[in-house]
């Protein structure tokens, strides 16, 4: 059978969100799950380490016959995609590609704001690359960024206390320093693909009038359009309707937390990265 995935990678179990929005959009391809949960979270680490640990993944993808990878991971493409593109592609496969959740939500998150004024919600990492300031700045000049980090969301998404009370606190304390930033904005994005599961929470403390923007959609019709307009790279994805999932952590811990995210039941096999 013709095999060539399209690979979806994230640190952890996040990117299960893009890939069930990217599978509601494009449901015939063939897709390849990675979530490297044996050392995540990226979101705290250098530059230096989230790049080593992307391109190793991105490898092993490659190696599973992957020639379009989606780095479903905001701190990944933060830190590790623009290197990835310039200096590995042109040497370890010339002819597939990565791409990443910033550019595409940038592209177009001026457009839900009528102030000009958006909130980024994020990863200490994600925050500290400016990546929200610098490519929205390229689109949408007029429009200011205001970021926030938010380093506990993370731990309670993939403890699964999410939904219970102890989020509360975190959750309302770290709105109220985003908005604290300027009484302007009126758009945030959650630039976590964790986050979404937070969304129900988030907009209880969310003054009316202000509306939250999450990726999922925006990256899956982004891949659609990308497709689109390079149909030499749809021919080389295969379309079986397939779905694999990998983790580099215990497969029975990865099932038990991916349906969360995933909306459904998901079976996954570990890998250790290597590639052969």
């Amino acid at each position: 059978m013709n095999h060539h995935p399209i690979g979806i990678f994230d640190s952890g179990y996040g990117g299960l969100t893009v890939l069930r929005s990217i599978v509601e959009k494009l449901p015939a391809y063939d897709y390849i799950y990675l979530g490297d949960n044996a050392r995540t979270p990226y979101g705290t680490r250098s530059f230096e380490t989230v790049y080593h640990y992307t391109l190793e993944c991105v490898q092993w993808l490659f190696a599973q016959g992957c020639p379009l990878i989606v780095l479903a991971c905001n701190t990944a493409s933060a830190k590790a995609l623009r290197t990835i593109q310039q200096k590995d592609l042109p040497h370890i496969a010339p002819q597939n590609r990565v791409l990443g959740v910033i550019r595409p939500t940038t592209e177009k998150i001026g457009m839900f704001t009528k102030t000009k004024a958006v909130g980024i919600l994020a990863t200490k990492g994600t925050v500290l690359s400016d990546s929200y300031v610098i490519e929205t700045s390229k689109f949408f000049p007029d429009t200011e960024v205001y970021q926030h980090a938010c380093p506990m969301w993370v731990p309670l998404v993939e403890n699964n206390e999410h939904s219970g009370p102890g989020a509360d606190y975190f959750v309302q304390k770290d709105i109220n320093e985003l908005l604290s930033l300027s009484d302007k904005i009126d758009t945030i994005l959650l630039a976590c693909t964790h986050y979404p599961l937070l969304a129900d929470k988030i907009r209880k403390y969310l003054p009316d009038g202000i509306q939250l923007i999450s990726q999922g959609d925006i990256v899956a019709d982004s891949l659609a359009d990308y497709l689109q307009r390079h149909p030499e790279m749809g021919r080389r994805c295969s379309k079986n309707a397939s779905l694999s999932f990998y983790t580099t952590d215990a497969p029975a811990d990865f099932d038990a937390h991916a349906g969360i995210f995933f909306g459904r039941k998901v079976k996954s096999a570990h890998t250790s990265l290597a590639l052969v």
